[in-house]
């Protein structure tokens, strides 16, 4: 309620006959509507006074309105009372009450006249200001201002802003008192006090210190941002960083973070004895260099037991400390005896927060946060923060150490899967490349495979399971060596493709290939022939290959492919290109032509278009590939296989057919060794005679026409017989009294190799020998 002075007489009759200012005021009447009106109307209804020299008013809005009024009689001439002068009185009880509200308020409250001189503080405004609450009445603010308090000279300028203009004044500021190391957090309202005409009289300030809200934000805010900015890759190095950028400057001057050893997949060189052991993987100051840090990065760090940090890690616990406790103080002088970094750097120290990176209820190091030209030393609310930090940069680190030491498995499991050293074969001239996705998904199931066939050709695979991870590298060595297995048996790539789906849909179906069913395989199977200079190639849901032609174009293979490993429903379709000599294939995985902000048509071309680039090697060639095509941040594996042509001309191959007449065996012996003393190999022709001999024989016997006999030169000497039955011969073990049925055993004891494999027209068998006797 506005406490003002009000007045008005009323004559003998009851009847008002006067209505002063304060009156209109306080209760909302004009004079004009109260003087000549009953007294009585003026009271609200109902209302009984609540005690002696109190009447209950009706406000001009209808609110009741208690007051403490007096009477005084108005004296006529002849000495009898003509009427009385009612005025309004405080309450002496509730004036003391407001008083001691006013002087007792936890905000720090104060009054300055229009000269902005002191006419009021209450105890707390004196108790900040650490004045004499009775001395500042009559001073003026500016007066008890140093000339360099930024922050009182912006609020001398408010205070006479409000003195000058009348508006209120609302703003935060951020100051230290002299008796404090802490920053305060201030809200202050300043308003104009206005007289009975609404001119300012005076100033009003309330101070509210909202100082440990301030600093809860701040920590909340700082806790934030260390969400967001800590774990934004998957590297232990750069976690680490990461926590000391957010902590350096606003938490630390100084901040370091070290590792035990096993963390970083070395060996434990820790004692209780010689003390702790860790690797310092990052360090951060407010200073440009980081003079204060005593230990280089990737340096070991030897903790003795005392140290803070030895205690934070064996006690699980941060560690506070300050200057002048005797483990600090030990902490300090053993760095300075070092002589590495700058003493004079680290002389301001004067606290310390040591504090364990535990992750899953295992410790991993130990990050310590030092202050030195910060004021403030670390205190009890710092700790909870520093663990709160500690806390989240750990669990990001050992997400980092197992990401690592789960794509170290992968890659070696990867590499040991992938063949380590390509054939030469002398049909083609090879070079691959391999490249493990950065991605954090992990290692994909790409891989790339040379397999020297029967007939000196040359099987080219390509693969890719699609998905990541080490079930993905697993599923792939299976299905390499199922690729391997099947193509030893010399089928076609459509066959093969059909027998390798089949193998994956049979493995799926019992549960032992839920990774192939989960992510789906892609595979595309390739065999050149350098003697007709024939590639014969099928795809399963694979891209097809890109072919750069002697004269100096390159386009992708035109090709149907079927549908990816696993899937069934269509059948794979073989196709045939003839290559001339010095044609080069690049078989790759989709990784390499598809990206982020590229489509796969687009990297296609990106492929032809480095493919074109004169180079001296193919190993050459594969950099300028993989430089020119790949993306920036590939997010799958690559694997890319390049292979140019060769032919075996007329002079490395003979070729004779043969009647069925077993009258022609001997003539087939003697073509076969007129041809090997051409080619100087005389050394071998014995056995020769022997492998063609029964070989013709057995075709001539049990075989059907066309038989024909071919000789290879390759790196070693290759006799096939073809006929047009598509039975296979066996090998078997004969009695002592037959007189047949050694004759492959033979030749499998003469020979390195030897085998069958199925063609259009019916069989071919096939046996190796080496160049030399």
């Amino acid at each position: 309620m506005e406490v003002v002075a009000a007045a008005a007489t009323v004559d003998a009759r009851g009847t008002v006959t006067g209505w002063s200012e304060g009156a209109r005021r306080l209760t909302g009447y004009p004079a004009e509507e109260v003087v000549g009106r009953a007294a009585q109307e003026l009271l609200a209804d109902h209302a009984p006074p609540p005690g002696p020299g109190t009447v209950v008013l009706r406000h001009r809005d209808g609110h009741p309105l208690t007051l403490h009024v007096s009477a005084y009689p108005l004296m006529g001439r002849d000495g009898e009372p003509q009427g009385y002068a009612v005025t309004t009185v405080p309450d002496p009880a509730e004036s003391a009450v407001v008083a001691q509200a006013f002087k007792q308020a936890p905000v720090a409250l104060s009054v300055y006249d229009t000269q902005l001189r002191y006419l009021h503080a209450n105890d707390r405004a004196a108790t900040l200001l650490e004045i004499d609450g009775a001395a500042l009445v009559g001073r003026r603010f500016v007066d008890t201002l140093s000339e360099d308090d930024e922050s009182g000279h912006r609020f001398h300028r408010y205070l006479r802003q409000v003195a000058e203009t009348g508006r209120p004044v609302h703003y935060e500021n951020h100051t230290r008192l002299a008796s404090q190391r802490r920053d305060h957090a201030w809200t202050i309202d300043m308003w104009p006090v206005q007289g009975r005409s609404g001119e300012v009289t005076a100033v009003a300030i309330a101070a509210v210190d909202e100082s440990e809200q301030y600093w809860a934000r701040r920590r909340l805010m700082l806790l934030n941002e260390a969400a967001a900015a800590i774990g934004t890759t998957l590297d232990v190095p750069r976690t680490a960083e990461e926590l000391l950028e957010v902590v350096v400057p606003r938490f630390a001057d100084f901040a370091s973070v070290e590792l035990l050893g096993w963390v970083l997949g070395e060996e434990e060189r820790s004692t209780e004895r010689d003390g702790l052991v860790m690797r310092r993987i990052a360090h951060r100051s407010v200073t440009e260099g980081t003079p204060e840090a005593a230990v280089a990065l990737g340096e070991n760090e030897t903790y003795r037991p005392h140290s803070p940090a030895a205690v934070a890690l064996r006690e699980s616990r941060a560690v506070l400390c300050r200057a002048g406790e005797a483990d600090f103080d030990r902490w300090l002088a053993e760095r300075d005896e070092r002589g590495i970094g700058d003493p004079g750097a680290r002389a301001g120290a004067h606290s310390l927060l040591a504090v364990p990176l535990r992750a899953r209820d295992t410790s991993l190091g130990v990050a310590v946060f030092v202050r030195i030209g910060d004021p403030d030393p670390y205190a009890a609310d710092d700790t909870v923060l520093a663990e709160e930090l500690a806390s989240r940069a750990a669990i990001c680190i050992d997400n980092a150490r197992r990401f690592a030491r789960e794509r170290s498995t992968a890659l070696a499991l990867q590499h040991s899967l992938l063949p380590r050293g390509l054939p030469g074969p002398v049909a083609l001239e090879v070079a691959h490349r391999y490249v493990p996705s950065g991605s954090t998904a992990g290692f994909g199931g790409d891989w790339f495979d040379v397999i020297q066939l029967s007939g000196s050709r040359v099987a080219l695979v390509v693969g890719d399971v699609i998905g990541h991870g080490i079930r993905s590298s697993a599923t792939m060595g299976r299905l390499r060596t199922a690729v391997r297995t099947l193509a030893d048996v010399d089928l076609a790539p459509d066959e093969l493709l059909t027998h390798l789906d089949d193998l994956v849909s049979h493995l799926a179906s019992e549960g032992a290939g839920e990774e192939v069913a989960e992510f789906g395989a892609t595979c595309l199977y390739a065999v050149y022939d350098p003697v007709s200079r024939r590639l014969d190639l099928a795809s399963a849901g694979h891209p097809a290959p890109a072919v750069l032609w002697p004269d100096g174009s390159a386009r992708l293979v035109t090709m149907s492919a079927g549908p990816p490993l696993g899937v069934g429903g269509l059948p794979f379709e073989s196709m045939e290109l003839e290559l001339p000599e010095g044609a080069l294939i690049a078989l790759y995985t989709n990784g390499l032509i598809r990206g982020r902000w590229r489509d796969m048509d687009r990297g296609a071309a990106a492929l032809c278009h480095a493919l074109q680039a004169p180079k001296d090697s193919l190993d050459a060639l594969c950099d300028t590939v993989l430089k020119a095509v790949l993306p920036e941040e590939p997010g799958d594996d690559v694997a890319l296989l390049l292979a140019r042509t060769r032919a075996l001309g007329a002079d490395r191959v003979a070729t004779w057919d043969v009647p069925r007449d077993p009258a022609y065996v001997a003539t087939a012996r003697q073509h076969a060794v007129e041809r090997l003393l051409e080619w100087g190999l005389e050394e071998i022709a014995f056995v020769t005679e022997l492998v063609v001999s029964e070989l013709v024989t057995n075709a001539i016997r049990y075989g059907g026409p066309p038989i024909q006999l071919r000789l290879i030169r390759d790196r070693s000497l290759i006799c096939e017989v073809s006929d047009g039955s598509s039975t296979s011969p066996h090998l078997r073990r004969a009695h002592a009294f037959d007189e047949g049925g050694r004759g492959l055993l033979l030749v499998a004891q003469l020979t390195e190799r030897w085998g069958s494999r199925q063609t259009d027209e019916g069989k071919t068998i096939w046996a190796e020998q080496p160049l030399s006797g």
